[in-house]
């Protein structure tokens, strides 16, 4: 049997308009006021490909876990609604956000005992947007790792997956990887489905694994000391001349800026 993990994480729904305060630790952001929450949209993305490679092979198990706050589970029960097989859920107490190296290590301790062939998570989260849980939980577990896949093809021939990934300029590597391995994944890669009425009802009377962080043995990676606003910076430049001579300056800073050639 192939065994998948897939790693999901709930994260709040913004008001684009809603103002963001710190909250009084000064360590996090306040989010008590926010009651709409939702499945990573990188994450669905991972979900998806886990179950498109369960749909190519036969004998497949797929396994959805988070880490978080009782209410985190939303987001393991709607993977499951997808069809994933089983959830897991590492349920921590910390009212701060939880730091990638924190995360990273707790999913590890637990995927060792498991013995995953292939790991899956979002590229990023949306909330955070830092992109570190992944390649750091690879490293926890010394698994090849491949990030910002685009495309993936599994060859248990020769236990191995072969990932595309973009990088920087628009260019595109090609990274055939030993199983087990661990691939973050990209948007754009498939079409997440909607959760079917039938998976929604098992999830709803699925148990999920519950574990809690505070059992699992930590090493410090980082803290975070304290956050603050960005300052507030007013820069202008106010052209002057005729209508010819400051088109003729604007012409000159946008070239100097690089926005036209």
């Amino acid at each position: 049997m192939m065994k998948i993990l897939v790693c999901v994480k709930q994260v709040p729904e913004f008001d684009l308009e809603a103002e963001i305060k710190i909250n009084d630790s000064g360590q996090g952001v306040v989010t008590n006021h926010l009651t709409a929450f939702r499945m990573n949209r990188f994450d669905e993305y991972a979900v998806e490909e886990a179950l498109l490679i369960k749909k190519s092979f036969s004998d497949v198990k797929i396994e959805a876990l988070t880490v978080g706050p009782e209410d985190a589970s939303a987001a393991v029960k709607r993977a499951m609604g997808m069809g994933v097989d089983h959830g897991i859920h590492i349920l921590t107490r910390e009212e701060n956000p939880l730091l990638a190296g924190q995360v990273a290590q707790w999913i590890s301790i637990v995927a060792k005992t498991k013995s995953y062939d292939l790991i899956l998570t979002g590229v990023m989260s949306e909330d955070q947007m830092q992109g570190q849980v992944g390649p750091m939980l690879a490293e926890f577990l010394d698994l090849p790792c491949a990030t910002s896949v685009i495309s993936e093809k599994l060859a248990p021939e020769n236990q191995s997956v072969i990932a595309e990934r973009e990088i920087e300029g628009g260019y595109r590597d090609v990274l055939e990887l030993k199983l087990p391995a661990l691939l973050t994944i990209q948007s754009g890669i498939n079409l997440p489905r909607y959760p079917s009425l039938s998976n929604v009802m098992r999830a709803k009377r699925a148990k999920l694994e519950i574990i809690a962080a505070d059992s699992l043995s930590q090493q410090e990676t980082a803290t975070v000391s304290a956050l603050d606003y960005p300052g507030k910076t007013r820069a202008a430049e106010v052209l002057s001349g005729s209508q010819e001579e400051k088109a003729q300056q604007l012409y000159r800073i946008l070239q100097e800026k690089a926005i036209i050639p």
